[in-house]
């Protein structure tokens, strides 16, 4: 409780520190609560003499990893932001103030176990780039190679566990205030999104991505991920291929190099379902800072994909699903959509579908057979969230990634060709992946697959089927006994149902008996000093009220 607790003051400080409250709408009914808050930390009388929009950089820059990846992501939200927001928070993407060098040279001899001199013969103190969770230094290998070392933080870690227990601690309280906060599983995308960054945090790890991404590439003219140097890696320092390019937010030298934006945009889009259907492994942290474009053949322009930490995949179910929904999506079949919808988990598959399917054309047909500079989100994402809570859409923790990285490819394809129609260039490409996963080329695939493994297992087929057919034979046997044995309690309870009803019926008789006799005048003066009326309701309460049979049979006892 007291580390969520501590960090939360922190971020109150910061926020105070760099007056983000100017931030907020003056209409907003929250500003005077957080302004009264505010005021308790010493921190809001500094002066910083600097831009809103750099204030807020800043204030991320001090508040750590995960608050710099969320600036890296609004960087290119060109739609929500202003241009001199966009400016300051791109500097988030390779800009953030790196740490001592001297440091940097003791993690990188500690972990390769070898001087400096030994291992490169140049090594550029001054570093190339300085990110959220590493910074990169330039160097050259004996053999003449160039190369970058790339080192995580030192103590970075500490600070990104705190975060996501602050996290944590949010999501508890707000699911426990709210059924509908509920619903979209806030803790297990946390979860899932600590385990995400803290692998970020081993470079193992990322060069294991990077060559897989490599293979998964290799001699494309799409995409170039750098070579990884092996016998230089460890989890906190790796060495790989420097590479040589523009990064893909600098539009002008893209333009003066002759580049084909449109080309460009398009082959990204191409890229990013390529790595989704076709390989199952896609690079999820797209912000800018990690791509470069190659201006070699300009006509031809080629990706180069850098920090390759952050990988999503999808199980074959999840992956089979979502082309299905984005194939009904595109063909308009907002029936079939929301039927795949409720098949995945999205939604309860107890919804009037003929309501939802119209839900979803409202919210889909503004953004059909437009480029992405006439798409207005905004109001899209309003209607998404009132469709959303009418009918308890539930967000997935496994799509999380997903999520992130369509909101970065979007974010790229506006700076980079606004004129894109991600659609006419996607829809093609699902159509032949859903042939090849479920025509008949598909099956006969899954065939050959798993014949070598039927074939091996053919000598067991004999004693597999013994011992199955063994094990019926036992099972059914076991059924019949049970069958007997419910049949005997059955029996037993249908006689004591029959023993109680007795029982209560003579309880009743001796209490009517004891009152007709206490009430007979004969009687009354010859027993005086008997109180039958008593002793008769006594006697009849016990045996209507006793928990156990008086009468039972000898095989019950």
């Amino acid at each position: 409780m007291l580390t969520p607790l501590f960090r939360l003051l922190f971020i109150l400080n910061t926020i105070a520190r760099y007056r983000l409250d100017s931030l907020i709408p003056a209409e907003n009914r929250l500003l005077p609560l957080l302004k009264t808050v505010l005021f308790l930390f010493p921190g809001r009388w500094r002066t910083v003499n600097c831009t809103e929009a750099e204030r807020l950089k800043y204030a991320l820059q001090a508040l750590g990893p995960i608050h710099i990846k969320m600036g890296q992501m609004l960087s290119t939200r060109a739609d929500l932001l202003p241009n001199e927001y966009l400016q300051a928070l791109a500097t988030l993407q390779d800009q953030v103030p790196g740490f001592d060098s001297k440091v940097a040279l003791t993690i990188v001899e500690k972990e390769l176990k070898q001087p400096i001199p030994e291992l490169f013969s140049k090594f550029d103190h001054q570093p190339l780039a300085s990110a959220s969770v590493a910074q990169v230094h330039t160097a050259e290998l004996h053999t003449g190679e160039q190369v970058v070392v790339k080192i995580i933080r030192p103590h970075i870690e500490k600070v990104i566990r705190q975060d996501i227990s602050l996290l944590k601690w949010i999501a508890r309280r707000l699911e426990a205030w709210s059924p509908l906060i509920a619903k979209f599983h806030l803790q297990d995308v946390i979860s899932e999104y600590e385990q995400t960054i803290l692998d970020e945090l081993d470079l193992v790890h990322e060069a294991n991505n990077t060559t897989q991404l490599g293979r998964n590439f290799d001699c494309s003219p799409l995409l170039y991920v750098p070579k990884i140097y092996w016998p230089l890696v460890t989890k906190q320092v790796m060495v790989m291929e420097r590479i040589y390019g523009v990064p893909l937010t600098n539009i002008a030298a893209l333009e003066a190099a002759g580049v084909d934006m449109k080309k460009l945009a398009e082959r990204g889009v191409e890229i990013f379902f390529t790595q989704l259907f076709r390989d199952n492994f896609f690079h999820a942290d797209m912000h800018p800072g990690n791509i470069y474009v190659s201006t070699k053949n300009p006509s031809s322009p080629q990706y180069i994909a850098l920090d390759c930490a952050i990988i999503g995949s999808l199980s074959k179910t999840d992956q089979l699903l979502l082309a299905k929904q984005l194939m009904a999506f595109m063909q308009k079949d907002y029936e079939q959509l929301a039927h795949l919808m409720a098949e995945s988990g999205w939604v309860p598959d107890d919804i009037a579908f003929h309501e939802f399917a119209l839900a979803l054309q409202h919210v889909c047909e503004p953004i059909f057979d437009k480029p992405l500079d006439e798409i207005e989100f905004g109001p899209i994402l309003v209607t998404l969230f009132r469709t959303a809570r009418q009918f308890e859409i539930q967000a997935l923790p496994q799509f999380v990634l997903l999520e992130k990285t369509l909101l970065h490819i979007e974010g790229l394809g506006r700076q980079i060709y606004p004129k894109l129609d991600i659609w006419a260039i996607s829809r093609p490409m699902l159509t032949e992946w859903l042939h090849q996963q479920i025509g008949p080329e598909a099956l006969l695939q899954d065939l050959k697959r798993a014949l070598p493994t039927w074939i091996g297992q053919l000598p067991e087929m004999p004693q597999l089927a013994y011992d199955a057919l063994k094990q019926i034979k036992h099972n059914n046997k076991l059924q019949t006994m049970q069958a007997k044995e419910l049949q005997v309690i059955r029996s037993e309870l249908q006689k004591n149902q029959r023993r109680t009803a007795q029982q209560r019926y003579l309880g009743c008789l001796l209490i009517g008996l004891a009152a007709l006799v206490s009430l007979s005048p004969s009687t009354a003066n010859a027993l005086q000093d008997i109180p039958l009326l008593s002793w008769g309701l006594l006697m009849g309460g016990i045996i209507l009220f006793n928990p156990f049979p008086l009468f039972t049979s000898n095989r019950s006892r």
